[in-house]
């Protein structure tokens, strides 16, 4: 059985955590979190809650056997944007997007 866990609207862009997504995919939970652990970015530091969330899922949920619990599915969607504009010369102006993304996690 699968046990999920899920960031909703992390104030983070889904493209700088999806290359620590695939660090960790496939990864025995234990070995994500020491890899997750290391890493010097900040989306680490999200993907490491949301897998402790999922391991906590299983934990509650009375998984068999926690300690061989896998990562088999990290995913990080494109959440939606906060659009702010910025003035530029001419009287112009640029959107500045502030992007989100969903994190989502599921140990088996």
């Amino acid at each position: 059985m699968a046990y999920k866990a899920t960031h909703r609207f992390a104030r983070i862009s889904a493209q700088k955590v999806r290359p620590l997504a695939d660090l960790i995919r496939g990864q025995r939970a234990d070995e994500a979190l020491e890899i997750l652990k290391y890493q010097p970015h900040r989306g680490a530091r999200l993907l490491e809650n949301v897998l402790k969330s999922a391991l906590g899922n299983a934990e509650d949920r009375r998984a068999g056997n926690l300690a061989g619990l896998r990562v088999v599915d990290v995913r990080a969607d494109g959440g939606p944007m906060i659009k702010r504009v910025r003035p530029r010369a001419r009287g112009m102006a640029h959107v500045i997007k502030k992007r989100m993304s969903h994190i989502t996690v599921s140990v088996e």
